[in-house]
């Protein structure tokens, strides 16, 4: 994709596909999952090479992809943590802790993400 805007779409390549909310635009990409109790499905920052999960409510999963989508790397980062940023992330998609195992995201996994309306295949849900 040549240029990311804030919204919603897809995220294939794993087991199953996921819906996912963009946030493109850093006031999206500040505000993240602060102040939310939950996410269903995934949201995707970009650009991005690290996290923090400072003044979150709930532990997340966090995978690191590369500027092609392959997923370099995914931790689970409890409440108040500093991620170490990744070198050659360029992309990060957070989900609830737990999610993306049962999604069967991994490393090395190559991701796709179709932008625009989210079928009801793609909710998020193992």
């Amino acid at each position: 994709m040549a240029r990311w805007r804030d919204g919603t779409g897809t995220v294939h390549g794993a087991d199953m596909p996921v819906a996912v909310e963009i946030a493109a635009s850093y006031r999206a990409r500040r505000r993240g999952l602060l102040g939310r109790d939950g996410v269903t499905g995934a949201l995707l920052l970009t650009p991005a090479s690290g996290v923090h999960t400072f003044g979150m409510r709930f532990a997340i999963d966090v995978a690191y992809l590369d500027r092609t989508l392959r997923v370099l790397a995914v931790r689970t980062m409890p409440p108040g943590r500093l991620g170490m940023p990744r070198p050659r992330a360029r992309h990060v998609l957070e989900a609830a802790a737990g999610a993306m195992a049962g999604w069967g995201l991994r490393e090395g996994i190559q991701l796709t993400v179709s932008t625009g309306d989210v079928g009801p295949e793609a909710r998020g849900h193992p």
